[in-house]
């Protein structure tokens, strides 16, 4: 086995962030976990409820670790890199809610494997 490569910044992350998550439903399972974070966050207080910010970790981590443990088959980046993996969360949500995700899994590809 290969001596695992360590990431010093978000940016040559990422890349590294996009190829372990390859399936597309594992994608779906981290863009749906992240929408309800996202939701839980801002109407939580509107309605008074601070208390639902205990669904948080388990919505945003619970349907992510799912999709790697059912449809990716790998171990979740979170468990080396929590904090890069955590942004990388939340730039994949935008780069699928703004149709960039194929161009940024093919780059990544590109920039990881070189081919």
């Amino acid at each position: 086995m290969g001596k695992e490569r360590k990431y010093k910044t978000l940016k040559e992350f990422y890349p590294y962030y996009l190829t372990e998550h390859q399936n597309p439903v594992c994608r779906g399972l981290h863009f749906f976990g992240t929408f309800w974070v996202i939701v839980i966050a801002i109407v939580a207080p509107f309605l008074g409820k601070m208390s639902y910010y205990w669904l948080i970790p388990l919505v945003g981590y619970g349907f992510a670790w799912f999709g790697h443990a059912f449809f990716e088959k790998n171990k979740p980046a979170t468990f080396q890199y929590p904090l890069y993996s955590l942004a990388s969360d939340f730039i994949m949500f935008w780069h699928i809610v703004t149709g960039q995700i194929g161009a940024k899994l093919k780059w990544a590809r590109e920039t990881i494997y070189g081919a």
